[in-house]
């Protein structure tokens, strides 16, 4: 999923990603359960297995659940020197990266990195379980190189929040960051609703 070869709506097949694995289908057929519960794949009875679809107010409630939770993260975490330059290293890889789905899996990285501090780990659990959907909605609307350079720029102001101990500016940009990338979903799910 992570490296968007799976696109919504398509049949996970148990047999083949069994055979593929080299393992058998009941622990394929748990974790695609789990996988299901966090609302990423949907049971269809006697087809098995798919990708859910992405909907409008799906992706409301998901952005605002994930800023909501990854500002509470950042207000109750202690940052020091080193989270500082891997979270500049991040930056770089998410500046560098040549692809969406690189770009994507960069973004994340660098959001996994501000929150790792946060000691709540359902939370963390949960932020994980989000991201996995969100990837899939940003894979599907997210090839503007123009958004991202906003987003870049919100990810340098984070940062340097950060260094200068300012958490509450730092949780303003960090919420304006996924809200920006909200309404940019929200339009294009628009167009194509």
């Amino acid at each position: 999923m992570k490296r968007g070869h799976l696109q919504e709506g398509q049949t996970i097949n148990l047999a083949a990603l069994a055979r593929k694995l080299g393992v058998s289908v009941t622990p394929i057929r748990e974790a695609l359960t789990q996988l299901q519960q966090s609302r990423i794949i949907t049971a269809i009875p006697n087809r098995g297995f798919i990708i859910s679809e992405l909907s409008l107010k799906e992706a409301k409630d998901l952005y605002e659940l994930v800023a909501d939770l990854e500002v509470l993260a950042i207000e109750n975490s202690e940052f020091d020197e080193a989270s500082i330059v891997q979270l500049r290293e991040q930056q770089l890889v998410f500046k560098n990266a040549e692809d969406t789905v690189a770009r994507i899996n960069a973004k994340l990285g660098f959001h996994r990195l501000l929150t790792k501090n946060y000691g709540n780990i359902l939370a963390q659990h949960v932020l994980e379980d989000l991201k996995i959907r969100v990837f899939f909605y940003e894979r599907e609307f997210m090839a503007d190189d123009l958004l991202y350079s906003k987003s870049d720029n919100q990810h340098d102001a984070i940062i340097a929040a950060i260094e200068d101990d300012n958490v509450p500016t730092a949780s303003l940009v960090l919420k304006m960051n996924w809200m920006l990338i909200l309404d940019y979903i929200q339009r294009q799910l628009l167009e194509v609703l």
